[in-house]
Formats: C-alpha cells, structure tokens, sequence
C-alpha cells in the first residue's frame, strides 16, 4: 500500500500543515463553513504544488498547468475523479464522487425541510404534540412522550432538526410549568430525537449516512446499540428520577 501511495503522491511533511491548520482552527471554534472552504482551499493549493503529477491526471490537461490546476480542483470538489495505482484498494480508496454525488441526499434533505416546513407552519405537529402531552402525567411520562415525539417526527418530517427543535419549542413552557431545568429537555432531545435519525432510511441523516458508508440503513441498524439504547436510558432516568435537574426556587 506504501509502494502504490509513494508511486503516485509527492509523501512530504510539509503536508501535515493542512490538516493542524484545520485541528487549529477547531480549536479555535471557527465556524464550520469557514473551517471547511479555508480546508479544501488548503488541500487544492497543497496539491497545486507537491502533487503536479496528480493535478494533470485529474484535469487531464498538459501544457498549460495553471488551467489544469483550476479544472483539476473544481473536478475533485464536484465530479467523479479516479486515481489509478496499482493498489485496488488504495483505487478504491482513491475514487470520491465529490458533490455530485451528494446530490440524492441533498433533495431529500430539501423535501424534508420544505415538507416539514408546511407541517409546522400549518399547526398540524402542534396539533398531535398537544393530544400527547395529555397523558404525560408524572416526569417519566413527559420525558417519555417527548422522546416518542421526537422519534415520530423522525419518522415523518424526515429531518433530524425538525425533530429537535419542534418538540422542544411544544414541549418548553410544560417542562417549565413542572419544574424541570431546561437541561432535561435537551438531554431529551439529544438521546431521542439525534441519535434515532440514522435508524431510518428516509430521514436526511439515514440517507446520508448509507450513502457515505455505503452499507443500506436497515443492515446496519441492529448494529447501532448507542442509538438503540440511549432513549430507553433516557425515559428509565426519568420514571427513577436520577439525576432529573429542577427549579429549587420558584421564582426561577
């Protein structure tokens, strides 16, 4: 696998500056989107210099290096590219379908929002929180019921963020009226609603994440034991009231 990278790629130290400037730049809580652009641009001016050899295979231009180094950088972050070695896996490897092929999650997670948008704004989620929080009477049962609700939502607006943030804006003024810190709702949230996302195939983060591994959602579901378990933990904390934060003072 050294022989095929070696014969291929320029392996230099100066290399290892891309990847701490970016460990830098996490550290230093630099937003995401600007975290990512300033990490591709280093990457491609990284290749521009030590990678020639590779920048004119992937634009497939000779002779006037400056074009193939745009054509080059544009292809890798868009399209298909494939860099042969003699290595199969380390082709494999080598193979990414940049952009484009994200563009089948991307509509999804366009109609996700767009269709959880009208949900919302209709009232119509609102509606069907409301007849479930009648039955939560004691702080088991409304950590239960958000944590149904928050997986429902999973289910049908097909977006992890719509199943966060609606049942926490429903569910807010009840869990103050009872007494609970804002930090059990959001446990909630987080052990309900984020980790059970991966779990179905046509929710955004489920497409995503079969895309990237490759690996069909519902095969690698009965694997994902975190995702599985964390929301019962969640609802067995609350019926035991361990470590359940609430409001001392009234006036709180």
């Amino acid at each position: 696998m050294l022989l095929a990278l070696e014969s291929k790629f320029n392996l230099n130290p100066i290399l290892f500056i891309v990847p701490v400037l970016v460990i830098v730049m996490i550290v230093k809580k630099v937003p995401a989107l600007p975290a990512l652009l300033v990490g591709a641009l280093l990457g491609g001016i990284a290749a521009i210099i030590l990678q020639p050899q590779i920048i004119v295979q992937v634009s497939g231009i000779e002779g006037n290096y400056l074009k193939a180094s745009f054509i080059a950088f544009m292809n890798a972050m868009t399209t298909s590219i494939n860099i042969q070695t003699n290595d199969p896996m380390i082709t494999e490897l080598l193979t990414a379908k940049g952009m484009s092929g994200m563009l089948n999650t991307i509509w999804l997670i366009l109609c996700a929002m767009i269709f959880g948008g009208v949900m919302e704004s209709s009232g119509l989620l609102k509606v069907i929180a409301e007849q479930i929080i009648k039955f939560a009477h004691s702080t088991g049962s409304l950590v239960a019921s958000t944590a149904a609700t928050c997986i429902f939502f999973n289910f049908t607006a097909s977006d992890q963020y719509m199943a966060i943030a609606v049942p926490g804006r429903m569910y807010a003024d009840t869990y103050r009226e009872r007494g609970l810190k804002p930090e059990v709702l959001s446990r909630t949230l987080e052990d309900s609603g984020t980790v059970t996302s991966v779990l179905i195939p046509w929710n955004t983060c489920g497409a995503t994440q079969a895309n990237v591994l490759g690996v069909a959602t519902m095969v690698y579901a009965p694997y994902t034991f975190f995702c599985l378990i964390s929301p019962l933990m969640t609802i067995l904390q609350a019926y035991l009231n361990f470590k359940i934060r609430r409001f001392n003072d009234p006036k709180e």
